[in-house]
């Protein structure tokens, strides 16, 4: 057994349970995972919530995405191509290629007068905002896609980050969903990423991976970008929350706990003027000054 830092029982999907013996590095069981789970409560930010009233599904029941019409369906939605891709301040960071794409639920924003949608994946190798008229469908997309934003009313400001213009190749690879076997769930999801533009962005968060609440992007921002930093209220009683990060264990898959990964709570005043709250990986930012 490798004898390093226990992880804290605190954790909703720690590698054990509160007083057990495992540590960082074991291979862990489904049965440990489950002793730890909290039961879902309803928040500041939703209805179904894990750790904090601010982490909480985009919707009460369902996916994290606009759906389709089409039960059998992936739930992507056609696009014509060669139409602008945004990031979060509205600088266009690309031209769209893609034919289709999937949408997070509840996020829309108005750039160059233009309705937008937020996408999950675009041709800029990141998530992004796409005209809404580019979407096929885009009348049943209107009725589908709902409003949800992220609060923060009343929270105290803690201190300035910014998103880093770097990343740690190591940290990336590693997983944030236990035992998964999808492609996507990386660490590297949330960290400042060099995109096909060849610059950093990274993603503002509704909600921390790991708890099954859907770990989705609600924004997209470029290095640089000042994120205010706030105290939010969690069961573990301090104003973050870690998960933990998982590589392959003896066996080829992802149960061996190797680090946890810190998310922060705060916010982005855009370009644009508008104030987007979420999490941020303490990974992807460094301490700045002079935040709005």
């Amino acid at each position: 057994m490798n004898f390093k830092k226990p992880v804290l029982c605190t954790m909703v999907l720690a590698s054990v349970a509160c007083g057990g013996e495992a540590f960082e590095g074991d291979a862990v069981s489904a049965e440990d995972l489950a002793a730890t789970r909290q039961a879902a409560f309803s928040g500041v930010n939703g209805t179904v919530c894990e750790e904090s009233a601010y982490n909480c599904k985009l919707r009460p029941s369902g996916g994290n995405r606009v759906e389709t019409n089409d039960a059998d369906d992936d739930d992507s939605w056609g696009i014509t191509t060669g139409v602008p891709i945004r990031d979060g301040n509205g600088t266009v960071v690309g031209t769209s290629t893609r034919t289709r794409s999937l949408f997070n639920y509840g996020q829309t924003r108005t750039f160059a007068g233009e309705l937008h949608a937020f996408a999950t994946s675009t041709s800029n190798s990141s998530s992004g905002w796409l005209p809404m008229s580019a979407i096929l469908g885009r009348t049943s997309f209107e009725e589908k896609v709902g409003h949800v934003s992220a609060l923060s009313s009343g929270l105290s400001k803690m201190a300035c980050y910014a998103v880093r213009n770097s990343h740690d190749p190591a940290l990336e690879v590693k997983k944030v969903v236990y035992d998964t076997t999808s492609s996507n769930e990386r660490a590297g999801d949330y960290l400042p990423l060099v995109r096909a533009n060849g610059l950093r962005s990274a993603n503002l968060t509704f909600n921390v991976p790991g708890f099954g609440l859907g770990g989705v992007a609600v924004d997209h921002f470029p290095a640089g970008t000042k994120f205010q930093r706030l105290d939010v209220p969690t069961t573990n009683g301090a104003p973050s929350i870690d998960i933990p990060l998982w590589v392959l264990d003896s066996a080829g898959r992802y149960r061996q706990q190797s680090g946890t990964m810190k998310f922060i709570y705060g916010y982005v005043i855009a370009a644009t003027g508008t104030r987007r709250n979420g999490w941020m990986a303490y990974d992807a930012l460094e301490v700045s000054s002079g935040c709005p």
